[in-house]
């Protein structure tokens, strides 16, 4: 069909407003350095009433992955909801202009398309204040059973388990790749959305998830285990493949029986945002062209470097030419 990919994202489909502000800024706005928090309208227009100029772009944890999978060169597909207002038009036209297939079908009422206003500190952290709009209205309905079907892997975002429609919408997803043999992947995406759906997390990495994405305090939140040791442990028997990041100290990729400490790529830290996306999309892209889990942890940490070395959440060169200058692929 149309559209099909090998890698197939889903995710809260949002427009990236990235401005750069100091402390005072998020304790003014009682804001959590380096989280995510959802806010209401109301919120959203305060804070962004209050920001200094900013960035506009699609985004979107999700969606950044689908594009790095483009960058890279891979066939990547998302599904994501917006609504059919000038935001979404300008959502759908950027994923797609990056090489991403994009077909779910845009609300014509309700919610606005779904922002997230990104406040960088000069420590290059970033906190993000998501309204999730549309986003809440994806259903089980933009759920397409063929473009599951014809992906070697789907991917989920853990950002997308706060509404009951939203999470109906996964588990379906999840079931048709199962049905179809699809891999399943998630992302845990955030210590504080792990803290919330801890049980839940927990029942589908063990009952349906064959990749698994993490950063160290995720992984160790999921489990509750102070040491990354611990959790590693813990999750080994559960998992096919995992992808869990540490930081400057790079990542480690493990299997049952493998696994592969690799060093993160020197580089100037100006922005975080978006390095688990990349990281994921690099990771994504090299299982779906078969290569080793330990090249495939070097292509996420190739990734992720080069968007943490600028501000905003998509590579600014291509990545396939960086992968092959440095990696040789």
């Amino acid at each position: 069909m149309a559209g099909e990919a090998k890698v197939l994202c889903m995710g809260n489909a949002i427009v990236d407003i990235i401005a750069r502000v100091d402390d005072a800024f998020l304790a003014k706005h009682d804001r959590t350095k380096g989280a995510m928090m959802l806010v209401d309208a109301a919120a959203s227009a305060r804070i962004y009433a209050d920001m200094p100029p900013a960035i506009e772009r699609s985004g979107g944890s999700a969606g950044n992955t689908a594009a790095g999978i483009a960058s890279f060169g891979g066939s990547a597909g998302y599904i994501g909801k917006v609504h059919d207002d000038q935001l979404g038009i300008v959502f759908r036209h950027d994923i797609r202009a990056a090489g991403v297939a994009f077909n779910t079908a845009a609300a014509s009422d309700g919610e606005p398309t779904a922002t997230s206003m990104i406040l960088v500190t000069p420590d290059a952290q970033r906190t993000m204040n998501t309204h999730l709009g549309a986003c809440t209205e994806i259903s089980g309905d933009d759920v397409i059973e063929a473009e599951v079907a014809a992906a070697d892997i789907l991917y989920v975002e853990g950002y997308l388990w706060d509404t009951a429609p939203m999470k109906a919408a996964v588990v379906k997803a999840m079931d048709l790749a199962i049905k179809h043999g699809t891999k399943v992947s998630l992302s845990l995406s955030d210590s504080f959305c792990v803290d919330r759906f801890r049980d839940e997390f927990l029942a589908l990495v063990k009952d349906k998830v064959d990749i698994l994405f993490a950063n160290e305090a995720e992984i160790t939140a999921l489990f509750q285990v102070e040491t990354f040791g611990e959790a590693v442990a813990l999750l080994r028997p559960h998992i096919r493949v995992a992808a869990l990041t540490r930081g400057a100290e790079g990542s480690v990729i493990l299997t049952k029986d493998q696994e592969a400490a690799v060093a993160a790529f020197p580089t100037e830290v100006e922005d975080t945002t978006g390095a688990g996306d990349l990281y994921a999309a690099g990771v994504l892209y090299g299982l779906s062209e078969q290569h080793d889990v330990e090249t495939c942890a070097k292509l996420g940490g190739l990734a992720a470097a080069e968007v943490i070395s600028h501000l905003g959440a998509r590579a600014e060169v291509s990545l396939a030419e960086l992968a092959a200058e440095k990696l040789g692929l």
